[in-house]
């Protein structure tokens, strides 16, 4: 990795406050620095999911690996491997809040995304006041799949998701 070269993760419960903290970053005097969103593979894209049709919480984890290995592949290491600054909008933590909002095990989380390099910087974002947008992967899973899971609407997903990423600090 040459000289300069940083990865910066933002997670956050709401995509949109995490991509606005992206373009922030990147507009404060930072030259060259690119932004790596989730779903930059497509996969989320083309999830054909109905109200009978719902993936587990465990199966859009692994998606959100798959779509992370991908960005890791194609976007964050060339850009590191040149001496860029990556922002990463959303990194690991706002999949294992999601994963340990839904129930699933913290070691398991760990295992999933064992992978991924640690960020240099790493940086909560909090969700705005007003409602926030639906672009994220957090609302994207409470989305999916708030319905098959008894007794967790959305918002309490969101609320657990949340109280999950603020008790978190990778590094």
């Amino acid at each position: 990795m040459k000289s300069g070269a940083r990865l910066i993760a933002l997670d956050s419960v709401s995509g949109s406050a995490v991509l606005a903290a992206a373009k922030d970053f990147r507009a404060v005097g930072r030259k060259g620095v690119g932004i790596s969103q989730w779903d930059a593979s497509g996969v989320f894209g083309d999830l054909d999911c109905d109200a009978h049709n719902r993936p587990s919480p465990r199966v859009l984890l692994l998606l959100y690996a798959t779509d992370l290995a991908f960005r890791l592949r194609w976007e964050i290491q060339p850009a590191l491997a040149e001496g860029r600054i990556v922002i990463a909008a959303s990194y690991v933590d706002t999949a294992i809040a999601f994963g340990r909002a839904a129930g699933l095990r913290g070691s398991w989380l760990t295992n999933l995304f064992g992978f991924a390099p640690v960020a240099a910087e790493s940086h909560r974002i909090a969700p705005p006041k007003a409602t926030p947008g639906r672009d994220g992967f957090i609302e994207f899973g409470c989305d999916r799949m708030a319905s098959a899971r008894k007794g967790l609407s959305q918002h309490r997903l969101m609320e657990r998701a949340a109280a999950f990423l603020k008790r978190t600090h990778r590094r």
